[in-house]
């Protein structure tokens, strides 16, 4: 257990050093510029220059922005995480009320067409999901969906500006038909529908968080603030500690910048960074959910 807490203590991938250490090493680098002219011309004072990094109300305010970054990334990422869960408890659910509730046809030639019509159907929520992470990773359809649809429904969704919302059209209208044909009770009708509803809500969760960063004011500001706390240090600890403050100013501004960056990499949680979603076991989980209910035989 121990072994496995230094491990992931020094564990490289996921962690944020890489993307912070230039900007470490120029402040770094700043304060042992710093040391140097302190060294060579000890006479003038330069901690007038770093008192500003001494105060209550600095440090007070630098503090609570840093808490309100990641706080409010870790809201944005916990926010997609519950929408992904809405869209997982919808697709169980309404495959398994389209497997279980719509009937077959009376006439025995018409069953093996309608069988063929109903598993492709309760395969477009599959398809709904893959499309979904596309659609939010701003990726192409592509070959994505070709072992789902057929070319000319690729096709089709290639043409419309939104796939997802274009598959839930298509749901709702397989439905729809069914319902006019008596396959099913119209209580199950108004579930199911009320599962596709769901699924535009935690589709639209989704684009909420996405397109609603947060406010270029903070960033800015926070930014400046981590820059004056950084390049006022060194003048406030060189008196002290001398040519170990490049070390201090480093360590320092490792953990402001670590945890500032932490912050950027959850603020969008659907692309393909270490630190997202897992949207793409989200997806192939799905994809065998809905083949078990499809293979599903009743007893």
């Amino acid at each position: 257990m121990t072994f496995q807490w230094f491990d992931l203590a020094f564990k490289v991938q996921g962690s944020v050093a890489p993307i912070i250490l230039p900007r470490v090493l120029i402040f770094a680098g700043f304060a042992l510029g710093i040391s140097v002219f302190h060294y060579y011309e000890p006479q003038i004072s330069l901690k007038v220059f770093g008192d500003m990094t001494n105060n209550v109300v600095f440090n007070l305010v630098l503090g609570l922005l840093l808490v309100f970054r990641t706080n409010t990334a870790y809201d944005r990422y916990w926010e997609g995480r519950k929408a992904w869960g809405t869209l997982v408890v919808n697709i169980r659910n309404l495959s398994r009320l389209m497997q279980i509730a719509i009937n077959s046809p009376p006439l025995e030639e018409q069953k093996d067409e309608e069988q063929k019509d109903k598993e492709k159907s309760i395969q477009l929520l599959t398809a709904f999901a893959i499309a979904t992470k596309l659609h939010l990773r701003n990726e192409e359809i592509a070959t994505h969906l070709n072992q789902i649809l057929t070319e000319d429904e690729v096709l089709k969704l290639n043409n419309v500006k939104h796939v997802p919302l274009e598959l839930t059209l298509w749901l709702s209208s397989y439905l729809q038909k069914q319902m006019q044909s008596d396959r099913f009770d119209t209580n199950y009708f108004v579930t199911m529908n009320s599962q596709i509803n769901a699924l535009v809500e935690g589709l639209t969760s989704c684009e909420r968080i996405l397109k609603t960063p947060l406010p270029i004011a903070y960033r800015i500001y926070l930014k400046r603030l981590i820059l004056i706390y950084c390049f006022g240090l060194p003048f406030h600890l060189v008196i002290d500690i001398h040519w170990l403050t490049a070390i201090a100013v480093g360590l320092v501004s490792f953990i402001l910048l670590g945890v500032e960056q932490i912050g950027n990499e959850i603020e969008n949680p659907f692309g393909h960074d270490f630190n997202d979603l897992p949207i793409d076991e989200i997806c192939e989980g799905i994809t065998n959910n809905v083949k078990q209910v499809i293979s599903y035989q009743s007893p």
